[in-house]
């Protein structure tokens, strides 16, 4: 199944009546999601037991990562690939990619030990990915921890590819639309004009993708200096 965007904005994009915070608005949103069958991905601001218990509800799964605010979640599982117990099997995953001069290495380990142990709804595996890259002389990473509710079965290079659709979607709309598009820095919060803006940034960029663009920053720029930049809606400028 691809990955698909669903979210909510804070800044009261969800409700032009009134402000109201992501956590407040995600159950409404999966409530409103054909969630049976599918698998829902969130940052750590999703991992909450409540969202977890209602998508397990729904016939759906997930994968959410970890992180400090769920500090007794967060801490059983990095015990558990920091000391693994005795005689534990973990298993791992490895994928490599080059982008240009840019080398990255992924790395997964899952386990299911923490199954019976965790009190946490629908858990049946933890896991740990780490992305380490080397671009010339330097060099980066970073390790992130994650629960989900899909069974042992589905193997860890699985559970990476989930990790990564997820990233796929933060990276490839909302990243844009934050950092490119400054919806982050947009003031606009009264009746449907956030959702209007939002759907606009989200025509813009799907236009862009239509047309090869990879770097909606560096097309932006470059539909700026053209006179047919209607042209992408079909319209004749000349």
């Amino acid at each position: 199944m691809p990955s698909r965007p669903a979210w909510c904005w804070c800044n009261g994009g969800v409700s032009g009546e009134k402000r109201e915070a992501e956590l407040t608005v995600a159950p409404r949103v999966v409530a409103a999601l054909p969630v049976a069958g599918a698998v829902v991905t969130g940052d750590a601001l999703y991992c909450q037991r409540a969202v977890c218990a209602q998508i397990v509800a729904a016939g759906g799964d997930y994968l959410f990562f970890v992180k400090g605010n769920q500090p007794t979640l967060e801490a059983a599982i990095t015990l558990l690939f920091d000391q693994p117990p005795p005689g534990e099997v973990v298993a791992t995953a490895e994928q490599r990619d080059r982008h240009g001069s840019r080398h990255e290495t992924r790395q997964v380990w899952a386990s299911s030990a923490l199954t019976d142990y965790l009190d946490w709804p629908g858990c049946q595996q933890v896991g740990r990915i780490t992305r380490s890259w080397t671009e010339h002389d330097r060099t980066g990473g970073e390790t992130r921890h994650f629960v989900t509710s899909l069974p042992a079965h589905v193997g860890p290079a699985a559970l990476l590819g989930r990790g990564r659709g997820h990233w796929g979607i933060e990276n490839r709309l909302h990243h844009v639309r934050d950092v490119t598009l400054g919806e982050d820095a947009s003031r606009v919060r009264s009746g449907a004009a956030p959702r209007v803006l939002a759907a606009l940034r989200n025509t813009v960029i799907a236009l862009l993708r239509a047309t090869g663009a990879t770097n909606i920053a560096a097309a932006l720029r470059e539909r700026a200096w053209q006179h047919d930049a209607l042209g992408l809606l079909g319209i004749d400028t000349s």
